[in-house]
């Protein structure tokens, strides 16, 4: 028997639907993600921790979830919305059902939806605090709970997704890279270790001196949810880490570095989140398109007052998409070079940090 579910919005919307998944309920920031494959991936990115996920793709679940997919240890998203979810899987290789994937993380999940309007008000309103239940539970008191969370502004978000111990990997490579894990996605790490790079993964507020205890080639800093204005010990660690090591960033390791140096972020309207954003690079003109997940940007003028120097743009909205800086080895991209899910178009910046490690 097929439950009921509900979604509510902080603006008194309540949407009624199929649930999958756990039974429960949660509260997040709805977003929305264009990507047309990849929702484990997605689900697993802790660049979703704090938000209720939205598929602007119908149909989610027919090729089920296997576990090499994942990019944490389990799903980081507070829950699912989609249009049509699929029951019955058609893969030759799933270890499990969209449905017993939610169940095993106690995450909730709505069917039915008219996704396509409900994206079309986030684009024209912009993102909002929403509340989903796959229990019982009257609207008034699910509209209740949407309005009353703190917004993702205010949240400390990456210590509950960031590493609480130092970790390495392939600990033999002649060459290694620090990496402040905002909230590392397992691609990255596995970029890393398909090149021969070894790995050493802090926690996000790690001092700088433990850092160079471990004698990295070169220093990086993770992806990661929230609002990069709440992670500061982060950015004291870039600050003076900045001309000793070479530097990259992604995602919001890009906003991190930035705000480092000096320039100033702000939340987006309802960010970019998809696996088919055009970027174009500056300098050779080429244009990419890049997989990204994020809902906080850098603004541009503030570049202006500092030593960086923008590379790349969003050729939909204008916005950041790459910096580097004026002197010092240090590059950083706002989407995700290694995927998971999205194109492999910028894979080539992993081999170019690891030139400028060797360079420096």
């Amino acid at each position: 028997m097929v439950k009921m579910a509900k979604l509510a919005l902080e603006d008194g919307t309540v949407l009624k639907g199929d649930g999958f998944g756990y039974e429960t309920t949660k509260v997040g920031e709805l977003v929305f993600s264009t990507g047309m494959v990849g929702y484990t991936e997605s689900l697993t990115d802790p660049s979703f921790k704090g938000e209720i996920l939205m598929s602007t793709y119908p149909l989610e679940g027919n090729y089920g979830v296997s576990e090499e997919w994942y990019q944490s240890d389990k799903i980081q998203a507070e829950g699912f919305v989609v249009r049509e979810v699929c029951r019955e899987v058609s893969n030759f290789s799933p270890q499990k059902t969209l449905d017993d994937f939610l169940n095993e993380f106690e995450t909730p999940g709505i069917s039915g939806i008219d996704t396509r309007d409900l994206t079309l008000k986030i684009r024209e309103e912009g993102s909002m605090k929403a509340a989903i239940s796959t229990e019982d539970i009257p609207d008034d008191e699910l509209i209740e709970l949407a309005r009353v969370q703190p917004s993702i502004i205010d949240i400390d978000v990456v210590p509950q997704v960031s590493t609480k111990e130092i970790k390495v990997f392939d600990e033999d490579a002649n060459k290694k890279v620090a990496l402040i894990d905002c909230g590392v996605k397992k691609n990255i790490i596995n970029n890393f270790l398909e090149r021969g790079i070894g790995v050493v993964l802090f926690p996000y507020d790690t001092d700088y001196k433990t850092i160079l205890d471990y004698s990295p080639d070169g220093l990086m800093i993770t992806s990661g949810p929230g609002n990069p204005d709440r992670v500061y010990e982060t950015i004291s660690t870039v600050q003076k880490l900045s001309e000793r090591l070479p530097i990259f960033g992604i995602c919001m390791g890009q906003q991190l570095v930035a705000k480092s140096f000096g320039a100033k972020s702000y939340k987006m309207k309802f960010g970019h989140r998809g696996a088919n954003q055009p970027v174009k690079d500056l300098q050779t003109g080429k244009v990419y398109i890049t997989s990204q997940n994020h809902g906080f940007t850098i603004d541009k003028e503030s570049i202006n007052e500092t030593d960086l120097v923008l590379t790349q743009v969003n050729l939909n909205d204008g916005t950041p998409e790459g910096f580097s800086h004026k002197e010092l080895p240090v590059h950083c991209i706002q989407y995700h070079p290694e995927a998971g899910p999205g194109p492999n178009d910028t894979r080539y910046v992993f081999d170019k940090f690891s030139q400028m490690m060797d360079e420096y």
